[in-house]
């Protein structure tokens, strides 16, 4: 059966879609801007939120650490201790994880090297996320999988080899997985989605909830997955757009995630079942709208009716229109007036 579950959340076709607030380092480095955030999650009603840790020293080269880095994004002059200015202490993961318990909303991480995944586990991270730029990542996916505890998938920069290859590293040890169709492009165009992969994912990968992690600057895409299937969706959450930092741009500011789990939790209920059925909302406006037959004129005792006969006329509380053909031909035994409802018994 296609399902997972996510600390307390059950998730398959048949429960609510788990929706992220990808908070990631919109923090800014600011325990307090991150508490900010996951309030502002809170208020949505998404059911996580997602940060990320990375330690820097050993995540980068020394090279790639020292690098000038000359952006209008940029926090320090060099990429290390850019991305050092971005992070938020060990200290203050764990105070946050603790203010996400006590909120109720889930916590949990990307890691994006093997000493921020044993910090994550020191503080209990319930699951992860691994990042696109690490599906193929071998080495690290095995170092997840061993703690046997659910893992997200993102798939942006892959194929279906690699993906596969993911996938297959992962099932050594267990099939805790969801897989998420992402586009790795900050911001990602409508036209670089190609959410039809969900649908093949589906198909792929019958026993695992796909989703998508969804780098698009608007909502209206993640509705699209989810009606293609996918049952994960997380999307970036800043408290400004224009904030300085390369992911602010093409994040949801509160008003838009509110909007986004708004339009889902409705499309969830929208979709319904696989039966056309009455509606009891749909009784009184049919009545009022349907036809019903009637005496297109005054018709005599005796009277072999014929389709001039019949009227179809609002309201609908008499003889359906589907019936008019039952009426021809058959022979009056009273007397009708214009507008007058044929009745079945009123026929030899």
């Amino acid at each position: 059966m296609r399902e997972i579950i996510l600390q307390n959340k059950k998730i398959n076709s048949e429960n609510s879609t788990f929706i992220i607030a990808e908070i990631g380092n919109n923090h800014q480095g600011s325990l307090e801007l991150a508490y900010n955030l996951v309030d502002q999650a809170v208020k949505s009603g998404v059911d996580a939120v997602k940060f990320q840790k990375r330690d820097n020293r050993s995540l980068f080269t020394d090279k790639m650490y020292q690098s000038d880095y000359a952006s209008d994004n940029s926090f320090a002059p060099t990429y290390g201790a850019h991305r050092d200015k971005l992070e938020l202490s060990k200290e203050d993961f764990a105070k946050l994880k603790k203010y996400c318990d006590d909120k109720k909303i889930i916590f949990f991480a990307t890691p994006f090297d093997t000493l921020s995944l044993e910090f994550l586990e020191e503080i209990k991270c319930p699951f992860y996320k691994v990042a696109s730029a690490d599906h193929m990542n071998v080495f690290f996916l095995r170092e997840i999988s061993k703690l046997n505890k659910p893992i997200i998938l993102s798939t942006g920069g892959g194929t279906f080899e690699t993906i596969e290859l993911a996938h297959r590293t992962i099932n050594e040890y267990h099939n805790l997985l969801a897989i998420l169709q992402c586009t790795a492009a900050y911001p990602c165009k409508p036209e670089e989605m190609n959410l039809n992969v969900i649908t093949s994912f589906m198909k792929k990968y019958p026993n695992n909830v796909i989703g998508l992690s969804d780098h698009q600057n608007g909502i209206s895409m993640a509705l699209v997955a989810f009606t293609l299937g996918a049952r994960i969706i997380e999307k970036h959450i800043t408290l400004d757009r224009t904030m300085k930092g390369t992911d602010h741009k093409f994040s949801l500011e509160p008003q838009g995630l509110s909007k986004l789990v708004r339009d889902i939790r409705r499309a969830e209920l929208a979709l319904g079942n696989t039966e056309k059925q009455i509606i009891e909302s749909e009784i009184n406006p049919i009545k009022k709208m349907g036809k019903k037959l009637v005496a297109s004129k005054n018709l005599k005792k005796g009277s072999i009716i014929k389709s001039e006969d019949i009227a179809l006329k609002s309201p609908q509380d008499g003889l359906k229109a589907s019936l008019f053909d039952n009426l021809i031909g058959k022979k009056l035994i009273k007397n009708l007036n214009k507008d007058e409802d044929f009745k079945l018994d009123y026929f030899d």
